[in-house]
This record gives C-alpha cells, structure tokens and sequence, in this order.
C-alpha cells in the first residue's frame, strides 16, 4: 500500500476542509506514491520522533501538530523544526498532519475527549459545517463537543477525575462550582473561544487544555473552567489515527510514539 492511501484514509475520517483557516493540516512532506513500511503516530514532529520513526521500521509520521505551521524561509538547521525537517529528508520519512480537521470531525478528537471523561449522549456545540473530502464525501464537523455525565457530581471530585483520567498534576480551575456537575462541554487544546457557546450550551463545566488569565474572571458559579493542558488535552489522538489505519489500511504497520514531546514541566 502507498503512503498517499494511507493519507486518504486520514482524510476520508477528517476532511482537510474541516480545518481552520489559520490550520497547515495535509501532507507536510515527502513522496507519497511510495510503499508505506509503517507509520509512526505522534502528537509532535520533533527530531526525536524522526528518529524513532527510522528505528521502528516507519517511513510516515502521522502528527496531530503540523510540523511545519509557518513558512520556512530556508531549512539550514537554525531551529528545531529545520532540523527535524532535515532529518526527515535525509532518511526519507514523509509526514502528514491532522490537526483542526482531526478536532473538528465528527469521532475525532473532541469526541475522544468525551469518550475518556465518560460523556453520554456527546453533540457538537458552537459552529458547525459539512466538509467534503477528496472523495466526495461528507463528514460534519464542528468546534467543540457538549454530553452528560451518567451520574452529576461534586465540583472537587470532578476535577480529581480528570487528573485521574488525563495523568494530570495540576488542573487550572475557576472558583469550585456550588452545585453538582452533569452537562460538559470539551474542546481540546487551546479552546478558550469557546467557553461563551459552552455557556449558551447549558454546560455546568468546561474542558479545555489551555486559556489565558483574563479568561477566568466573570464566570464564578455559572460555570466550572477546567483546563488540563494541551498535551493532555490531546494526548489520546494517536488512538484515533491507529483505529483508521487498522481498519481502512490493512497490513498497514501502525505505530504509537513512545517520545514525550510535552515542552512543559511540572515542578
């Protein structure tokens, strides 16, 4: 099987048209029309990850993050992303991003998110549209996911279960909700444009994986803000990628990462 089968299976699940405007979700780099050996399913492209890729027999990393967001100017090994762009080219690894589309589409990373909480019932909230992959097909997609807990909880044992959930040491919340948890809105990485359409939503608490300070003030006891952070936000997406390849692309090797590439530190 080719590398770009592979890519259209991806696709097929997550249309490039559900991604964001500001988004470089697709093919990052590399001949596509080659044999697939494995692929190697991460969140970040980092050198590391390269080289992990060319250990374990893949030559096709499949991210969540594009590797390369903003243009280069030249690949000359100034920053980490030339380098890891340079050692790619060198070994002959292809990589591919599925970034806002993944998060967008209907089963894609929201929904994961959703699913690993324990959500019911889980629908998309805030905007929402139809994209049409390369095949002509439909797939609706929308910013972010809003369920039901099967049974409504306390604010604290909310928040200790998605430390739980999520291997988390520090969830960044509001002003502890008074009363009990049931409806929850989720959007993960940076979703903070979210959280008024989590409010209009009915949402008694919002997940997300990063928001700035300011972000916080003015909702004390309308709703719980509980961000848990990027990477752990997004943490499950290789699963995503592993059950489409399995299914879609038989015989096709699929690999999970085993590098961190959390830049942060919690001390």
């Amino acid at each position: 099987m080719k590398i770009i089968e592979v890519l259209r299976a991806l696709e097929r699940f997550a249309p490039l048209p559900l991604q964001e405007s500001y988004d470089n979700a697709g093919l990052q780099m590399g001949l596509t029309e080659t044999e697939v050996s494995g692929a190697l399913l991460c969140l970040d492209v980092t050198e590391a990850v390269v080289a992990e890729a060319a250990a374990t027999g893949c030559n096709l990393i499949v991210s969540h993050h594009p590797l390369i967001f903003h243009p280069l100017r030249r690949i000359a090994g100034e920053n980490d992303v030339q380098r890891a762009v340079m050692t790619a080219i060198k070994k002959d690894i292809a990589v591919a991003s599925m970034h806002t589309n993944m998060d967008n589409a209907d089963g894609g990373v929201n929904f994961r998110i959703a699913e690993k909480i324990g959500l019911q019932n889980p629908i998309f909230f805030g905007e929402t549209k139809v994209a049409k992959a390369y095949d002509g097909s439909e797939v609706m997609g929308g910013n972010g996911v809003v369920g039901s807990l099967a049974e409504p909880m306390p604010a604290d044992d909310f928040i200790k279960m998605l430390k739980s959930r999520f291997d988390v040491e520090c969830v960044q919340a509001n002003q502890l909700l008074r009363r009990k948890i049931e409806r929850v809105a989720v959007c993960g990485g940076a979703g903070s444009f979210l959280l008024g359409d989590a409010v209009k939503a009915g949402a008694d608490a919002f997940v997300t994986g990063e928001m700035h300070y300011h972000e916080y003030f003015g909702h004390e006891q309308e709703i719980q803000i509980a961000v848990i952070g990027h990477f752990q936000s997004e943490q499950f997406t290789n699963e995503i990628f592993k059950e489409i390849i399995e299914r879609e692309c038989p015989g096709v090797k699929a690999v999970m990462s085993k590098t961190c590439t959390n830049p942060i530190l919690y001390l």
